[in-house]
């Protein structure tokens, strides 16, 4: 497995971060996971090495949110999550990863601003659409099969329902718990997997329940007002994140 002390310096925390932010506000923070380990190696083994880790956090965090979703929205995201990754696979070796992540947080700044002007109007919740839901879903399937990057295309459609924030972690928790699974299947036949990138995932495991273990205890210790301040909060820090980072890559 990988023995270089500079990726585990920055994939330890990258774990526990993606497990709190799973566990505890629906992937929001997780996004930056990724692009933390690829510090240490290249984008597609860090998204290598990151897969069976996800899938681990998946099952914990379907254990600790069971029966807990919104089953108005789920079929039409699943569906179209999917198509998502369909899409994402056959296009995997030709997308710009820079594009991606630049599109993505051009779109989570301008949600995010979106939902300021909503809220300084006092606008009442959306309803769920399965026009928009079949549109976000399947560019979360797209972006996170490319880059695990699926979290802020769901929070786009999610978040201005208003769910209730247990609902809306437990939505997003089935949602990628399938979606993971899913991508083990593409991930082999692009043969992402090797022997050395499946050892460094196992040695990175345990981390992986604790984070989202730790991400629920938050969750609950937070009143709904707040929880969604700091879940707008998280996607706009993203946004920038992905901004940057897609343009310093464009421009590269």
């Amino acid at each position: 497995m990988i023995d270089d002390p500079f990726f585990y310096a920055v994939a330890l925390p990258a774990v526990l971060i993606m497990g709190v932010s799973k566990g505890g506000f629906g992937s929001g923070l997780g996004i930056m996971a990724t692009p933390l380990v690829a510090l240490a190696v290249p984008t597609p083994q860090a998204a290598a090495i990151m897969l069976p880790i996800l899938v681990v956090m998946d099952v914990t965090g379907l254990i600790a949110y069971r029966g807990t979703y919104h089953r108005a929205n789920l079929g039409v995201l699943l569906a179209g999550g999917v198509a998502g990754i369909v899409l994402g696979t056959l296009t995997f070796r030709y997308f710009s990863e820079a594009l991606l992540r630049a599109l993505l947080g051009a779109m989570a700044l301008a949600f995010v601003a979106h939902r300021l002007h909503a809220a300084a109007r006092e606008a009442p919740p959306a309803a769920p659409s399965r026009a928009r839901g079949l549109f976000w879903s399947t560019l979360s399937g797209l972006a996170s099969t490319v880059a695990h990057a699926g979290g802020p295309p769901l929070s786009v459609y999610l978040l201005p329902l208003r769910l209730d924030k247990a609902v809306l972690v437990g939505t997003t928790v089935v949602f990628f718990a399938v979606i993971n699974a899913a991508k083990l299947v593409p991930y082999v036949w692009l043969g992402l997997f090797d022997t050395r990138n499946l050892l460094t995932s196992l040695a990175l495991m345990p981390l992986a329940p604790l984070g989202i273990l730790l991400g629920v205890w938050m969750m609950r210790r937070l009143s709904q007002a707040l929880f969604y301040r700091i879940a707008y909060g998280m996607l706009a820090l993203v946004g920038v994140k992905l901004l940057w980072d897609g343009a310093r890559g464009l421009a590269a």
